[in-house]
């Protein structure tokens, strides 16, 4: 039996994994890592409060697991700047990945982003791509990173710019075909039950699936 840690179970994709996570039976426990307490009541959920700026504090406070599941990240609109946007989907993520590692997960699954490469021009691919490579620096037996598309799912902010993009990706999601299958939206279901299905049979070394690759997954 193993014990699933999340982060990020309040957001789109993090919301979805957390409930098919809770509906596993080779979960015995799951732990969630939040900032405040998440309108759940299930016997196999733990809830840690915790202060992502201080994760090097907690020392042996840190909750151990097996599986890490990391759905943290923001938007620029969120964040405000770039530094911030930066202490999210980089810092965050790699400190979780740290302390994950030292208390004995076996794997650590990240919700990455279409496009991410550190070499990229533009700010957003290029700190996804580093936070790949940072996660892939890792000695997990697994470094499991998933790629969606645009999400598809029902968020509780507000983007109306979002929305529209999402309306257009969606009408001309039928040209998309061959290699540019990967750049239809995706909903973030989809993208849990991937990670969940990776996750149980937990493939070693680092493994990048890309948006097409995830729906592949997720149909079994």
């Amino acid at each position: 039996m193993k014990t699933a840690l999340i982060a990020g179970a309040s957001g789109l994709v993090g919301s979805e994994c957390l409930a098919r996570l809770l509906g596993e039976s080779s979960y015995e426990r799951v732990v969630a890592l939040v900032r405040r307490l998440l309108p759940h009541s299930d016997p196999k959920l733990e809830q840690h409060i915790i202060d992502f700026d201080r994760l090097g504090a907690l020392g042996q406070a840190f909750p151990a697991g097996t599986d890490v599941f990391c759905c943290l990240g923001t938007t620029m609109k969120q964040a405000g700047s770039e530094a911030a946007f930066r202490q999210v989907d980089f810092t965050y993520v790699v400190g979780l990945a740290a302390q994950s590692l030292e208390h004995g997960a076996r794997q650590f699954l990240l919700v990455s982003s279409l496009g991410a490469n550190p070499g990229s021009t533009f700010f957003y691919n290029r700190v996804k791509g580093e936070t790949e490579a940072a996660v892939a620096a890792l000695p997990f037996e697994g470094r499991q990173i998933f790629r969606p598309s645009i999400l598809l799912g029902e968020r509780t902010e507000h983007r109306p710019g979002e929305r529209a993009g999402i309306a257009a990706m969606t009408g001309a999601s039928f040209l998309l075909v061959g290699p540019l299958r990967k750049y239809r939206p995706i909903a973030a279901g989809t993208v849990a039950a991937a990670m969940v299905r990776v996750a149980l049979k937990a493939p070693r070394g680092v493994n990048i699936y890309e948006s097409n690759d995830i729906e592949r997954v997720a149909r079994g």
